[in-house]
């Protein structure tokens, strides 16, 4: 049995095929030079070309090479953006250090930045059509979903935007004739590494808090999906933001990636993907010293007790999982079904499950395609595996008429019941595959939440009161949901993991104290 810990890193570290190489090749047709990127026409058979921003100048890599952007609904190469390496990623970071110690950037009021943040969410906003259609063709979302992503991100840079001059420090009693103070300072330059899954939410998530403290940015984002991220760059630079506040590269993440967590002059960074390209990300900041926040996946659970609302759990309990394909780091991957509801739970969510259809992006469906080939086969992996297991499916979502076999298409599927020691209930899978694993008790199912090596998010459903609060203090996660669930929660509430999800925390006011450190100064005035 083939281990998959190693198999996905979201986007970050692994070789195109070649087959996808020739292909782009052959279809190349190379749209007029401009200075910004040009959008892909989807009645076109043209290939656009996209170009790193670095500075307030848009280029191509130095080498002229270029990386093919694949729909995934279809399997077709669409678009091309820059295959950069170390110099562009260098470039950019100095870009990034000019505009932090020289620069307008460096020197800008706090309610300045904050106002430039509003500005770009109201960009975001007015070209939400536009940003929902370039995430929807890069990430295979169907469209409802890209709306929400757009909505997300502006929320998450009018949040930060308002937070911006309200990140205050302190002053500290010590001693006679002396007054403390602790200001919270920006640390400098910081590196965002962005996944495939959610481009534009954890973008803003990321990127949105540093702006919001100070630093200047370099974003090396996935080079499967990356194009809503460069004319999100475009409408900052149409706002006012300075040359070098934001650095957005493209390029491979053994390449690119590799150069931009290296690089002596980063102060900070910000990393979304596996646990074992999280190890790779923090052994290179810790030869130069620096921070990291890792938000590294998970293996969520659902908790059913036999007193939960069924009508209200049961569409979240499928949401959670087909969401964005269930290619989603907080996904309820795994649902723990109290016995004496057990198999009425199972007719039920069978029933929904193989009312789900999935298909072209476009058609807005349930479920889209996963992002890859490979994340595909990955997935399909999983199943025949746990086929070969004797896992009983329990049902199967359908494909719409017209939806293309060169697809990266998987259908939604329940399995259960699963034990909680097999492969499939304890790796994250990353794709639309929900394990029903029954308990006996409240013991039990807290043994089971906590059965994995990770510790993202955790939801329990039970009207009792006192079992609420014993699950939710007893959960090794850093969010929980009672009686709900919310994918990663909102916009202002802290977001992280513990064990091998990570550690550092997103979202909230908890993101920009992890951008900023503190600088004590005691002052002796008798």
């Amino acid at each position: 049995m083939r281990s998959h810990n190693a198999k996905h890193a979201k986007g970050q570290i692994g070789l195109l095929q070649a087959t996808a190489r020739g292909a782009m090749v052959a279809a190349r047709t190379i749209l007029p030079e401009k200075s910004m990127n040009a959008p892909p026409n989807p009645a076109s058979t043209r290939i656009a070309r996209y170009r790193n921003l670095i500075g307030d100048a848009w280029s191509p890599a130095r080498s002229g090479e270029t990386l093919p952007m694949v729909d995934p609904s279809t399997g077709a190469i669409f678009a091309e953006i820059p295959a950069s390496g170390a110099v562009e990623i260098d470039e950019a970071v100095k870009a990034a250090r000019k505009a932090f110690d020289e620069g307008p950037w460096g020197r800008m009021p706090a309610f300045e930045r904050g106002r430039l943040l509003m500005k770009l969410a109201q960009a975001i906003l007015a070209h939400g059509d536009e940003l929902a259609a370039l995430e929807s063709r890069d990430c295979g979302k169907p469209t409802r979903q890209a709306r929400a992503d757009v909505s997300a991100t502006a929320r998450y840079f009018e949040f930060y935007g308002g937070a911006a001059d309200k990140l205050h420090g302190e002053t500290i009693p010590y001693l006679a004739g002396m007054t403390v103070l602790a200001l919270r300072e920006p640390l400098g330059v910081t590196a965002h590494i962005i996944p495939w899954n959610y481009p534009m939410q954890i973008f803003g998530r990321s990127v949105g808090a540093s702006l919001a403290a100070g630093n200047a940015c370099v974003v090396k984002p996935a080079e499967e999906a990356c194009l809503s991220l460069l004319r999100i760059g475009e409408l900052a630079l149409e706002v006012g933001f300075p040359p070098g506040a934001l650095n957005i590269v493209t390029g491979l993440g053994e390449t690119a990636g590799a150069a931009l967590t290296a690089h002596p002059a980063i102060d900070f960074i910000s990393f979304t993907g596996s646990p074992e390209v999280g190890t790779l990300v923090q052994q290179a900041a810790a030869k130069n010293h620096v921070g990291v926040t890792l938000e590294l996946g998970g293996k969520s659970p659902q908790m059913l007790f036999d007193d939960a609302d069924l009508e209200a759990a049961l569409p979240f309990a499928v949401n959670a999982i087909v969401q964005n394909a269930g290619q989603t780091c907080s996904a309820c991957s795994r649902l723990l079904v109290h016995r004496p509801i057990y198999d009425r739970v199972m007719d039920q969510l069978a029933a929904r499950f193989a009312a789900l259809k999935m298909g072209l992006a476009e058609t807005d469906p349930d479920c889209g395609p996963l992002i890859s080939a490979r994340q595909q086969g990955r997935v399909r992996d999983f199943l025949g595996e746990a086929d070969a297991a004797g896992l009983p499916v329990l049902a199967r979502a359908s494909a719409l008429p017209g939806t293309p076999d060169t697809g990266f298409f998987v259908p939604p599927t329940l399995l259960g019941p699963v034990p909680a020691d097999a492969q499939i209930a304890r790796e994250e899978v990353f794709g639309p595959v929900l394990s029903a694993i029954p308990f006996a008790d409240e013991a039990e199912a807290i043994r089971l939440a906590n059965g994995t090596d990770y510790g993202l998010v955790a939801a329990l459903w039970t009207r009792d009161g006192g079992r609420q609060m014993r699950i939710a203090r007893a959960m090794r996660c850093g969010q929980v949901f009672v009686n709900g669930f919310g994918a990663g929660g909102g916009i202002e509430l802290p977001f992280g993991g513990v064990k091998k999800s990570g550690h550092g925390r997103e979202k909230g006011f908890e993101a920009l104290n992890e951008f900023t450190a503190t600088k004590t100064i005691v002052l002796n005035h008798g």
